[in-house]
């Protein structure tokens, strides 16, 4: 039997920072307020002409040479992303594999918000195990601020641009295999986290639409309240499952979307502050790129270590939310 392995990872911000002190020029806001509330600092913001698949490509180079894998070995290429590159189509996903030049192979975008890069390992591992494919790059890539409505305080404060990618192999040693993956969603929630418009399932005509913009809305004090409950149980859950206490995780990787939720969650597992990994500081919250870019964030200080325990955390709109139990298998 095949298993699945995370073999290598990789992240890429573009280069303009937009912080809380620029925001309070644009929104009635402040850097206290931002920070007391969020943990946010500053934000990456992706350039006019940066697409959100230049910066899966970014991520994914690093991803691929980083595995040891030879580009052209790898058979199939997933993309979750809310912000894609065109609406409808082609997917996010055929763009960058056209750009990395990976030639014909199989390539889709999925939509799972801010859950959709363990939604993507769960997609992988199932191709893999399954024998379909054996080794499948997965990018979690956003321009948020193509989406964002900067007159709206209560989104703008939180989002930022970024890619992550990670390469997930074959392997035949069970000891690298991804342990466990718990996905799920909720839609009787959708209206805490959407964009209304833009889609069929607005009820403004084209125009409409057009004229009052595709924009991320969020209901904040109950998405936090819905979020940290949800996480916290299925966090829980995943380690009782698999009868692992949380004080061998040597890295719990929660979605990067507020600090007050992370810190939440983290409590609630009675993990050391050592175990948590925090980037949303210094990138806010980038939706499906948020897990992958701090991953490789411990990865480039150094922290991450082959045979480390990640567990990760995701909870994003749709609702969507899962975790996952995955050691860090490096060739």
């Amino acid at each position: 039997m095949a298993y699945a392995a995370f073999r290598s990872i990789g992240s890429y911000v573009p280069s303009k920072i937009l912080t809380n002190d620029e925001l309070s020029k644009m929104v009635d806001t402040t850097d206290e307020w931002i920070t007391k509330r969020t943990g946010i600092k500053e934000r990456r913001i992706a350039a006019k002409d940066e697409h959100t698949s230049d910066l899966g490509v970014e991520a994914a180079k690093k991803a691929i040479q980083r595995s040891g894998v030879d580009a052209s070995e790898i058979d199939m290429i997933i993309c979750a992303t809310i912000s894609p590159d065109y609406f409808c189509m082609p997917s996010t996903a055929t763009v960058i594999a056209t750009k990395l030049g990976l030639g014909k192979i199989t390539a889709f975008d999925i939509s799972a918000a801010c859950t959709g890069f363990v939604y993507l390992i769960s997609i992988a591992k199932a191709f893999i195990e399954s024998g379909m494919k054996k080794n499948v790059l997965i990018v979690g890539a956003e321009k948020i601020s193509a989406i964002m409505d900067y007159t709206d305080r209560g989104t703008c404060i939180l989002f930022g641009d970024g890619a992550g990618a990670a390469m997930i192999c074959a392997t035949e040693k069970k000891q690298e295999a991804i342990i466990d993956i718990h996905t799920a969603s909720d839609g009787n929630y959708a209206d805490l986290l959407m964009t209304p418009n833009g889609g069929t399932g607005s009820v403004h005509d084209a125009l409409e639409q057009e004229a009052a913009g595709c924009f991320m809305q969020m209901k904040g004090n109950e998405t936090f309240k819905v979020a940290v409950r949800t996480l916290t149980k299925d966090v829980i859950d995943i380690l009782e499952k698999n009868s692992i206490d949380s004080s061998v995780i040597n890295h719990f990787v929660p979605h990067q979307a507020n600090y007050r939720i992370i810190k939440a969650v983290g409590d609630a597992l009675k993990l050391k502050e050592e175990q948590v990994v925090l980037t949303v500081a210094k990138y806010g919250n980038t939706s499906g790129a948020s897990i992958p870019m701090a991953i490789d964030d411990i990865y480039e200080q150094g922290k991450l270590k082959k045979g480390d325990l990640m567990l990760l955390d995701a909870f994003g709109g749709g609702l969507t939310w899962g975790s996952a139990l995955v050691p860090f298998s490096p060739k």
